[in-house]
């Protein structure tokens, strides 16, 4: 607890003037020539701060006392903070939180990119920072994480463990605490009745004796809880249990049926594999559809319980509405949307272009996309499934023609090496790059400037109170390289 574990000394670092924020919500010192890297603490800052991990040329630490408030912070308004791995920077104001962000953007462009920043517009925020989410996957776990309260009962209960203590929980994990998972009570991310179908799944688990998955051991029964809603007011519920016992899954289900029928979509899912990942289950209907609505600008879009939306609904239509801004179409142009996941961005184009080509590497995906446009009756759409620099060669483009407009939104790794070259080799007249990792995408974009432009630049925050942030940049073809 901050001591030096050889010499057993507190390190107090007295009156810390914290200056800046780092990615993952920590405030930021320096001590000499020693950056601090402080817990919960606010850019404005001044505390005595007691070290709790150092290294050559950084330090780790705690707020021991806070001697001297930012204007910049405000009161956590979740009852979880801190302990939570979700919404770190809630105790800054979210004005700030959008300074840090778009700095953040600029750094990293800069540094990594060599990327000219100083026409980059304002970063555009969220209008919702509660409840903005439309998917929150919780797990259930037999193995609590016990909180400050818990931890006094502990040390006053002679007979520890005590029996009575509840130890099975419904939430989400503690950071670098795979086996722990909070008991969350209500939680500001998803709106109603996300709060009231997980609160009475997990008290129909108790008083029914069901049994909660150990992530260490993987015994027990109840495993995750996926809740998904939507602009058009549809919810889908998926559970997914460890074993095939349909007593159990029967009850549950038959419960969620009853006294949610808002539920427009209620599935499940039995997994019996060590790990969470469901993409290669089996998804099982139990009421409703197996599928629920999503509506975009007049265009509706299928969401099973594999599928990948943004998560972000309304600004999700804001930065479309930017991309599409981005590439200034005229309606004759031929464009590739690398990435295209469920065909989000293809189908939200389609009418302002002559034809759309997307490229995913899900194949589950590239048949949401494929049944969205038949959903839609848009017709100038084409989607192929593969790896996309396998995908878009020589051959590709012969075959379809050479795009006017490249749209890439890839993960955040970034694109691959490969695919730079090819887009490179191909030539477009503008690309435009959405990202949501500034530093591989200031990696690509420092390789795409031998051809290529920067002529806008615009970060786009799709979730309040997280370090992430999205970014838009359009490039345009110049063909001479950049010295």
């Amino acid at each position: 607890m901050g001591r030096n574990r050889k010499s057993g000394v507190v390190t107090i670092l007295p009156n810390l003037n914290i200056i800046d924020i780092a990615e993952e919500g920590k405030g930021v010192g320096k001590a000499e020539e020693l950056v601090v890297f402080v817990d919960k603490a606010v850019p404005g800052d001044i505390a005595d701060v007691r070290i709790v991990k150092k290294k050559k040329n950084f330090a780790e630490a705690v707020i021991e006392k806070l001697n001297q408030a930012s204007d910049l912070r405000t009161d956590p308004f979740c009852q979880h903070f801190g302990v939570c791995g979700g919404c770190k920077w809630q105790h800054m104001d979210y004005k700030a939180q959008l300074t840090f962000k778009s700095k953040n953007v600029a750094a990293a462009l800069q540094r990594l990119g060599k990327i000219d920043t100083s026409s980059m517009e304002p970063i555009l925020g969220s209008a919702e920072n509660k409840y903005y989410r439309n998917k929150l996957e919780y797990t259930f776990s037999n193995k609590r994480w016990l909180d400050k309260q818990d931890m006094d009962e502990r040390l006053e209960d002679l007979e520890w463990p005590n029996e009575e203590l509840e130890m099975n929980a419904l939430g989400f994990h503690v950071p670098l605490r795979f086996d722990k998972i909070i008991d969350i009570q209500h939680c500001y991310l998803q709106a109603e009745p996300s709060n009231a179908i997980r609160n009475s799944v997990r008290t129909y688990a108790l008083n029914n004796g069901l049994t909660f998955y150990d992530l260490r051991n993987h015994e027990g029964n109840l495993r995750n809880l996926i809740i998904r809603t939507s602009s058009t007011g549809e919810v889908m519920v998926v559970v997914v249990f460890a074993y095939s016992d349909q007593t159990t899954i029967d009850g549950l289900m038959t419960f969620l049926k009853v006294n949610f029928p808002i539920v427009t979509s209620l599935l499940y899912i039995v997994n019996q594999k060590k790990n969470d990942t469901i993409f290669d289950q089996e998804v099982i209907l139990f009421s409703g559809r197996d599928h629920i609505y999503e509506e975009m600008n007049g265009i509706r879009f299928k969401i099973g319980a594999k599928s990948f939306y943004q998560t972000n609904s309304n600004q999700a239509y804001e930065l479309y509405k930017i991309t599409k801004d981005f590439a200034g179409f005229k309606g004759n142009e031929l464009v590739y949307d690398l990435y295209t996941g469920a065909g989000t961005i293809a189908n939200f184009i389609a009418s302002s272009v002559k034809q759309v080509v997307g490229i995913e590497y899900v194949p589950t995906a590239i048949e949401d996309a494929k049944f969205n446009s038949e959903l839609n009756d848009i017709r100038n759409t084409i989607f192929y499934a593969g790896d996309m620099k396998d995908i878009l060669t020589s051959e590709f483009i012969n075959t379809h023609g050479k795009p006017d407009v490249v749209i890439t939104d890839p993960p955040r790794a970034g694109m691959h090496a490969d695919v730079v070259e090819r887009l490179l080799e191909i030539e477009a007249g503008k690309i435009v790059y959405v990202s949501c990792n500034a530093a591989t995408q200031a990696r690509d974009l420092a390789l795409l400037v031998q051809k290529y432009e920067v002529i806008r630049i615009k970060p786009v925050d799709m979730f309040p109170h997280t370090q992430h942030v999205e970014n838009v940049v359009l490039l345009q073809l110049v063909k001479s390289p950049v010295n």
